[in-house]
């Protein structure tokens, strides 16, 4: 059984303003892992989970969980 892995990838970019596909292409990936990955479909690896919290400037546990996220402002 996997587990699965919790993110924030779409608040992150909602805040900063970018696209699917932008957060792809700087992270080296196609645009649609990038949706697989927020819906929670797909699993990244350390190196990928490690360049997107990069790209935000955050620690990768402010976008990657094994447990769900607090809602914000709850």
């Amino acid at each position: 059984m996997s587990e699965v892995i919790h993110n924030r990838i779409s608040m992150f970019r909602a805040e900063r303003g970018i696209s699917r596909r932008e957060l792809a292409e700087a992270v080296g990936v196609h645009y649609q892992t990038i949706g697989y990955l927020e819906r929670g479909e797909y699993s990244p690896s350390l190196t990928l989970a490690l360049q997107i919290s990069q790209h935000f400037e955050v620690p990768v546990e402010a976008v990657f969980s094994l447990a769900p996220f607090a809602r914000l402002g709850a």
